[in-house]
């Protein structure tokens, strides 16, 4: 896991597509219960180096009902990127995640975390990728039903501040979505 870790933190394989240069964010432990498949960092993760260090992230460990050092201890959370670098800003936020990183490293991070008990796909992005044909005809048709992605996935929005009116549309998912949520985190972290 080590050497693997190394290489992703090392990679440059898209570094001209990077408006910041590359630096990825990833981390995980051979023990991991729980990954997080993310979008990919912004512009304060890719300054500080630690993935979810940013309002996104402190959303997202309030809806896990974890603290911080819950979230960051890598027995626990493995912190997946779709795309492992900044990707750039687009018209209405940041790019989307390079295309090329989750098929060039998530199978080796999922081969050697043997332990996880549970993905949490966060954002259409992963949604796209890992579900497939099985994703509802939208982000939230797909949250609201969750249930059919269990006891594997786990999908989410993104905790992203600019998504404060879509929660404010569907008060379903704090409602219904979160406790269920961290009654899965709870039982995880046992």
């Amino acid at each position: 896991m080590d050497e693997l870790l190394s290489q992703i933190r090392n990679c440059t394989h898209c570094k001209e597509h990077l408006p910041l240069g590359p630096r990825p964010m990833v981390a995980a432990h051979p023990e991991s219960k729980i990954a997080i498949i993310g979008q990919a960092p912004g512009t304060k993760v890719h300054q500080t180096g630690v993935p979810w260090d940013d309002p996104s992230g402190r959303q997202l460990r309030k809806w896990l009902g974890v603290t911080d050092e819950q979230f960051y201890k890598e027995q626990l959370f493995a912190l997946i990127p779709m795309g492992f670098c900044y990707p750039g800003k687009g018209k209405s936020g940041d790019l989307p995640p390079r295309p090329e990183c989750a098929p060039l490293w998530h199978e080796a991070l999922f081969d050697q975390t043997p332990n996880l008990a549970l993905t949490i796909l966060i954002g259409q992005h992963a949604q796209n990728y890992y579900l497939g044909e099985a994703m509802m005809r939208n982000l939230t048709e797909t949250v609201k039903n969750y249930r059919n992605y269990l006891p594997h996935y786990f999908v989410l929005p993104h905790p992203s501040p600019r998504n404060r009116f879509w929660l404010g549309k569907n008060p379903w998912f704090e409602e219904d979505v979160l406790p269920d949520l961290r009654k899965r985190i709870l039982i995880n972290l046992d």
